[in-house]
């Protein structure tokens, strides 16, 4: 019987896979990436049309000796590695590492793990596309030439320890100019008027805003304005000119993408971007599900699209009709508009079997895996359901010559609903039936209200990753590595959900924009995306971009060494005080996190470990409690006693739990 060999990327996958396979197949895997660039180099030859350098990765040469002994045995080898661009350059290393001839590569990919994915593709192997290696060799050279040429500068000019990034560096730009537009902002006065109304007979009030005249909106600005108003409706009677009844559709919302996803997790489940893509990772290549064994629960987790396969369309529809009614059922997906092209993408996020409630696997996973495995579940069948419907009623109510206006809606048919409730639902406003044109409300009260207007917000990690992705600044599978490192860097800091930059985070993005302006540049950025959707397609050569970019970036960088001065970054000053020699300690950056330091170092080597303080007392010893991150960066919660006082805890104590 002939010997087939599986190759995957992660050992996670190879029990899901095995067990749709025959006794003659073997599954390994290659762990991620064996082969990049040496880190002691730029691992690229400028003199010779920029050829890239590729080595073995530190620790990998036990597992590629393994792999040899298994494709020795093999009679075909199939390299089935992530669909995407990494996936397939991961191959092509791969088949270059082994020694496998270009006659034998049998390249194989599949959007999910099931029976049916992964047989089909066992039926349809092919060559590795050398394109999408080429696309992706670029980013990886681009990347090098960035991080490689610039940090140093930021090493000599600001602190050692810091890096630059092309997706990075734009990404810290766009977080920088959010921060000068909220400093900048200069708060305008405005107000509303809103009447509370009723009538006769009715106990539930009406609230009618204001809107202007019978002839024109008009907006109020300050009380001088506000005060004629309100003289101009005293004694006038609150009469109701016209009611519009309409009904009105909200359709569902497509499945999600690596974006949306990401997003939505945050709102709904308060997850960071790293947490949602690592327990995605983790339904993607497969869980132990009572019942059902090793089994893979979502589709692949890196993609722009949201296109569904007839397959699974079929499948919802059956789902869906039986379980909810036919009348739930909703049209044909409306076509997303998206001129570029999509890459790392076949298909939406989406369960694999739609018939796999999220109840049914609640016991045999983590509350985590079953939180979002709940949302894309249920995101996905709502997207395959009827739009909402609803009825809304207009009223337009005049006094004098000032109109107020109200508007009530009411769910008629849940459609979509039924399974997801979207953050910005609405709810009934529902107004008495006995309203009609000439009916006069009595008034109960004025509500004249000042306001000023508000900055835009800081960013969240939800709203960075939507910006990023209008704006066309890395892919899918970049966003949450590139919000990781920007904290990590300390260049930005995470307070509650918004992201605040800090002042290390400002120095860099400065000499960045000085320095290197079209590297932190969006349009650029989002340019060199279509330029590696063009090497994908075949219609550049991929070292032709290389060339017309690393030339201008050594000149820069040249003229960056000899122009750009000194920057000293001033250390964050603390109220606790040195024991040692009385100075007010400064906040420094270590491997786990934020430490107190003496500013008299060398002199003074005094150190503690930094306390984010809580305000709430010890349940124990009535000491405060505060926070740590273990070695792992995990946080708890510690009595500021310890270790004397034992108490520890993963999730924030309540107030009412502490020691009287």
């Amino acid at each position: 019987m002939a010997k087939y060999l599986v190759i995957v990327e992660s050992p996670s996958k190879i029990k899901t896979i095995k067990k749709f396979l025959g006794s003659n197949y073997e599954v390994v895997a290659s762990n991620g990436h064996v082969r990049d660039l040496p880190k002691s180099s730029m691992g690229f030859d400028v003199e010779h049309d920029y050829e890239p350098h590729y080595i073995t990765i530190r620790g990998k040469g036990d597992i590629l000796a393994k792999l040899r002994k298994e494709v020795k045995k093999a009679d075909r080898v199939y390299l089935a590695t992530d669909p995407d661009r990494e996936g397939e350059a991961i191959s092509w290393h791969l088949a270059a590492a082994l020694k496998i001839a270009d006659k034998d590569v049998y390249r194989i990919t599949f959007n999910e793990i099931t029976k049916n994915a992964v047989q089909a593709s066992l039926k349809h192997p092919r060559k590795i596309n050398q394109d999408l290696v080429d696309a992706q060799q670029t980013r990886r050279i681009m990347d090098r030439m960035v991080g490689y040429r610039i940090s140093p500068l930021l090493w000599a000019k600001v602190k050692r320890g810091l890096s630059a990034g092309r997706v990075q560096s734009a990404t810290l730009r766009m977080i920088c100019d959010r921060e000068d537009e909220i400093n900048a902002f200069v708060p305008e006065e405005y107000w509303t008027l809103d009447a509370r109304l009723s009538l006769a007979g009715e106990k539930k009030p009406i609230l009618a805003k204001y809107y202007g005249t019978k002839d024109k909106k008009e907006d109020i600005s300050c009380k001088e304005q506000m005060d004629k108003i309100l003289s101009r409706l005293k004694g006038k009677d609150f009469v109701v000119s016209e009611v519009k009844k309409s009904t009105r559709v909200r359709k569902a919302p497509a499945a999600f993408t690596t974006s949306t996803l990401q997003q939505e997790a945050s709102k709904v489940l308060n997850f960071s971007t790293q947490k949602t893509m690592r327990i995605a990772q983790q339904l993607y290549e497969g869980v132990e599900v009572e019942g059902y064994g090793t089994i893979a629960l979502i589709t692949y987790l890196r993609t722009d699209s949201t296109r569904v396969s007839d397959e699974a369309k079929a499948n919802a529809e059956k789902f869906i009709a039986k379980e909810y009614g036919k009348e739930f059922l909703g049209e044909e997906e409306k076509k997303t508009e998206n001129t570029k092209n999509i890459q790392d993408a076949h298909e939406a996020i989406r369960p694999t079997d739609i018939t796999l409630l999220p109840e049914s696997i609640k016991e045999s996973v983590a509350r985590d895996q079953y939180r979002l495995y709940q949302l894309i579940w249920k995101r996905f069948t709502a997207s395959r359901m009827a739009a909402a419907q609803y009825e809304t009623t207009k009223i337009q109510i005049d006094a004098g010559d000032c109109r107020f206006v109200s508007n009530a809606s009411k769910l008629t048919f849940e459609g979509f609903h039924l399974v997801y409730s979207e953050p910005d639902e609405e709810k009934d406003v529902i107004l008495s039936k006995k309203i009609e044109e000439g009916s006069v409300l009595k008034t109960e009260e004025l509500l004249p209200a000042q306001h000023f207007t508000q900055p835009a917000p800081h960013y969240t990690e939800a709203s960075l990753v939507k910006a990023m992705e209008e704006q066309g600044i890395g892919r899918p599978s970049t966003y949450a590595p590139t919000i990781s490192t920007l904290l990590g860097r300390h260049y930005v800091t995470k307070e509650g959900k918004s992201l605040f930059v800090t002042e290390l985070g400002s120095v860099v993005n400065r000499v960045m924009v000085e320095s290197f302006p079209s590297i932190v540049d969006v349009t650029f950025t989002a340019n060199f995306e279509d330029l590696l959707d063009s090497v994908e397609e075949g219609a550049i050569p991929w070292k032709i971009v290389l060339e017309n970019f690393y030339p201008d970036l050594n000149e820069a960088v040249i003229q960056a060494e000899q122009a750009q001065a000194k920057v000293q970054v001033a250390d964050e000053v603390s109220d606790e005080v040195c024991d040692l020699c009385g100075r007010n300690l400064v906040i420094k950056y270590g491997p786990h996190g934020k430490f107190l330091a003496c500013p008299g170092f060398p002199e003074c080597r005094f150190t503690k470990p930094f306390l984010q303080r809580t305000g709430i007392p010890c349940p124990k010893c009535g000491k405060e409690i505060v926070i740590r991150m273990s070695r792992k960066g995990r946080r708890y919660y510690n009595c500021e006693g310890a270790p004397e006082c034992d108490y520890i805890s993963f999730s924030m104590p309540k107030k009412e739990d502490s020691a009287s």
